[in-house]
């Protein structure tokens, strides 16, 4: 079985400020890190090949030559190949641009049964990606999996997140799967995977031609999606606990709500 992963290497969003001036992100000094639902779409390819020996796991991501690091932090987990497209034509590429970009790598990769993909990177949030990249593939796609149950010959068997429970679906492969935390819980790499990590060679994609594409279909030129600013929101103001009784807090609440004409 063949299986490629889609990785991004993203800002550890617990680190992002943004400038109150510019509005737009302060990205010195932020730590970057493999998006947390592509590291379970990744532990769902590894189960895989811990049951099927036979099983070849390929990484494939876009970004600058800084993801490097977090390609051979995937392959020190257990992935068996990485490829990064990396070029300044495919920056500042927005969901429809990136789709059809990652698409065109796993074109270049060549045969595959399943695709795994995060449900959303937390940059951005969008979880458009996963399910463009299956458009542009023509394959069917399941999105939000968070249980896999069963793989037959030419098919396999998914749970769904869905709000209140989830749904059964089994999907001919090959298909494009996207994956939440509640599917895994993604494993440490190991000293034996770090040391053969750097000594595995990460294949490049550095133009569009190499991938099928055109200048024209990477990138900005082919982003139809304009930010026109980026902000944190105002802080709210200091909450007012209230004290005594039950009933005593409940009297001074419905006070308080009258004097300002809410109640």
């Amino acid at each position: 079985m063949k299986i490629i992963v889609c990785a991004k290497q993203v800002p550890d969003t617990n680190e992002v400020k943004i400038d109150p001036v510019k509005g737009t992100l302060i990205r010195d000094g932020v730590p970057s890190i493999l998006n947390p639902d592509d590291a379970n779409a990744l532990e769902a390819a590894l189960q895989i090949k811990d049951a099927n020996p036979d099983t070849k796991v390929s990484i494939i991501s876009m970004g600058p030559p800084q993801a490097h690091y977090m390609l051979r932090e995937c392959l020190a987990m257990g992935a068996d190949e990485a490829f990064l497209i990396n070029g300044r034509v495919f920056s500042g590429a927005d969901t429809c641009a990136t789709s059809t970009t990652i698409a065109g790598g796993i074109q270049a990769i060549g045969d595959y049964d399943i695709i795994f993909a995060g449900r959303q990177a937390i940059d951005g949030d969008t979880a458009q990606v996963g399910p463009q990249i299956a458009q542009r593939l023509g394959l069917p796609v399941v999105t939000y999996v968070q249980g896999i149950r069963e793989i037959k010959d030419g098919s396999i068997v998914v749970e769904r997140q869905m709000e209140d429970g989830y749904e059964v679906i089994e999907v001919q492969t090959p298909c494009v799967l996207t994956c939440v935390k509640e599917l895994n819980e993604p494993r440490y790499m190991s000293i034996k995977g770090i040391l053969e990590a750097y000594d595995t060679p990460i294949k490049e994609f550095l133009t569009p031609e190499e991938i099928g594409l055109v200048a024209d279909q990477c990138g900005l030129k082919a982003s139809p999606t304009q930010v026109l600013r980026s902000f944190a929101p105002a802080p709210k103001g200091k909450g007012r606990m209230l004290e005594g009784t039950v009933v005593e807090m409940a009297k001074e609440l419905v006070s308080s709500l009258q004097e300002k004409h809410i109640v």
